[in-house]
């Protein structure tokens, strides 16, 4: 399979937004959960959002409201976009993908745990106050 790739980064000022996206090729499909973590400076890594199979999109409370996962299965692609942005947002970005062969997301251990397959290199998120 081919790697994932995010891009969109950047630094924004707190209130403003960013729309991160992740190349996926081979993985937007119905055998694939994806999703996006967060590594903020100093922190352990943690869990943003998750998609299943059929689109249904899963948060972590402390974006929800603010953040929307979604995905382009035609350019292969896992978006996130995010507004609102608060400083505590500030971290690497990264999305995931591991394979499920009943097509639900909740039997394999990727979002929220952490356990996926594949991994890209992330793209770092700057929040200034």
């Amino acid at each position: 399979q081919s790697q994932l790739k995010e891009s969109g980064g950047g630094s924004v000022q707190a209130g403003g937004s960013r729309n991160l996206a992740c190349n996926a090729p081979g993985y937007t499909n119905i055998h694939y959960c994806l999703a996006w973590f967060r590594q903020p400076p100093g922190k352990e890594r943690e869990p943003v959002a998750g998609i299943d199979t059929d689109g249904t999109p899963d948060y972590a409370d402390s974006v929800k409201g603010r953040f929307t996962i979604s995905q382009d299965n035609g350019k292969h692609l896992l978006f996130l976009q995010m507004n609102n942005l608060k400083p505590e947002d500030t971290a690497m970005y990264y999305c995931a993908a591991t394979p499920s062969s009943s097509g639900d997301c909740s039997s394999v251990d990727c979002y929220p745990d952490g356990r996926c397959s594949t991994w890209g290199q992330g793209t770092q998120v700057t929040v200034s106050s």
